[in-house]
């Protein structure tokens, strides 16, 4: 198999979207995926951000732990297992009980997966899910059942997205648009210059550069405001649901296994390697020596580019980029550079945790003077949604462009990747003064 190039939805602002293009690329090329699936009478169960890769800028669908044969020689099955991530799951495979019940009616696969890829395209243009879960407990699951998309994120979906959305998003399966009522569909038809008949990217490199371009952080934003609208009924008990469900990633992670949280597999991977910068770029910038190699260096790093009061993709990077990755590299886009020293800037991180209700260990006095390799922050939270989100904070000094900086990785490990920027976003803000900036 050919080599996943990092996730989707790494790429993806979150509360913004990627733009109705790159929306519908992407959501054109995850309808081919399970319709080829479907051919075949399997269903995916866990269509989610975490299960949607890269590879050369196209999709993959990965992870099918949770798959299943829905027909086999004529014979349909129905299926009964509670599976999957809440805000992306049909609301007939939640027992009738809610989550805290252990039996479902019987439901059929294939037509839960159209409702995920629906949540999908939504995030894909919102930036946002539309809800926590498909039950009584989601005020706005509720106000979608009963009033149809009437608040503010589903006003920000162009009008012939929302039709399509609204028939993928049907809460009675067999009302629901089918994979041919999809395809039919007036959006989905609609021209794109980002894909070739083939149904592969036409260029690569300029929709990765568009994607880079999306890519922003908001430093007049108020960091300790919610970035979702949840409204909760103040009649709904508080459910811890989560240990009812099939996962195919771990919510929480086991004391005994084998887990190594002082060296994360992805910053293992890339220790003494930029997180952002692409191999075939930093030949040139290696030996530089003078003020102006440094600036010239320092715009061509793709992920500074979120930083920049206007985002763009410098003109050296795209005469010399080739692949997807040469712009958009598989490494997340969460890091930062910083000219501090680590005495002032491990307080200043954990201080920000502390700020957004994340504890802290006490930092140990070899890592604030400098004298260990590579310090780590653990992250172990719940999401806006409850949702467990696990990582680390990986500060490293390196030699940039003749400079020498510290880099900041934000290592996700089990949860929403779109989750995880949210949380990322807010501890850039509120160390912004840290923050070395293309400007």
């Amino acid at each position: 198999m050919e080599l996943g190039e990092g996730d989707l939805f790494d790429k993806i602002e979150a509360d913004e979207g990627v733009g109705e293009d790159v929306a519908h690329f992407y959501f054109s090329q995850l309808i081919s995926a399970i319709g080829y699936m479907h051919s075949k009478f399997v269903a995916h169960r866990d269509i989610k951000p975490e299960n949607i890769l890269l590879s050369d800028g196209d999709l993959k669908i990965a992870d099918f732990g949770l798959a299943v044969l829905f027909g086999y020689n004529g014979n349909m099955r129905r299926c009964q297992t509670v599976c999957g991530s809440p805000p992306y799951m049909a609301p007939e495979i939640v027992p009738k009980e809610g989550f805290t019940g252990t039996k479902t009616e019987p439901y059929e696969a294939n037509v839960s997966d159209i409702w995920s890829c629906g949540i999908v395209l939504f995030v894909l243009l919102v930036g946002n899910t539309p809800w926590d879960e498909p039950t009584r407990n989601s005020y706005e699951f509720n106000e979608y059942i009963e009033q149809g998309p009437v608040d503010d994120l589903w006003a920000k979906l162009p009008a012939v997205a929302l039709s399509l959305l609204r028939g993928m998003l049907k809460p009675v399966p067999e009302e629901r648009f089918t994979l041919e009522d999809v395809r039919r569909h007036p959006w989905f038809t609609r021209r794109n210059p980002h894909l070739a008949p083939d149904g592969r990217a036409a260029n690569p490199v300029g929709l990765a550069t568009q994607m880079l371009e999306s890519l922003h952080i908001d430093f007049t934003a108020d960091p300790m405001a919610s970035s979702q609208r949840r409204k909760k009924d103040p009649n709904a008990m508080e459910v811890d649901h989560f240990e009812r469900l099939a996962l195919t990633q771990p919510e929480t992670l086991l004391i005994e296994t084998n887990f190594d949280w002082e060296q994360p597999a992805r910053v293992v991977a890339n220790m003494g390697i930029s997180a952002s910068q692409p191999a075939a770029m930093r030949s040139h910038q290696a030996h530089g020596t003078t003020g102006r190699d440094f600036i010239l260096g320092f715009a061509d790093e793709p992920a500074l580019s979120q930083f920049s009061s206007t985002p763009s993709v410098s003109m050296t990077l795209t005469q010399q980029a080739r692949k997807f990755r040469d712009i958009l590299p598989e490494q997340p886009m969460t890091v930062f550079y910083s000219f501090m020293d680590f005495s002032l800037l491990l307080p200043l991180i954990s201080e920000a945790l502390n700020r957004i209700g994340i504890p802290t260990p006490l930092l140990s006095a070899a890592a604030l003077a400098g004298q260990e390799e590579k310090p780590i922050i653990r992250v172990k939270t719940r999401d806006s949604r409850s949702c467990q989100l696990v990582g680390a904070i990986s500060i490293e000094r390196v030699t940039r462009w003749d400079e020498d900086l510290l880099e900041v990785k934000f290592v996700k490990m089990v949860g929403d990747p779109l989750e995880w920027r949210r949380l990322f976003k807010k501890i850039v803000v509120l160390c912004k003064d840290a923050i070395a900036k293309p400007e």
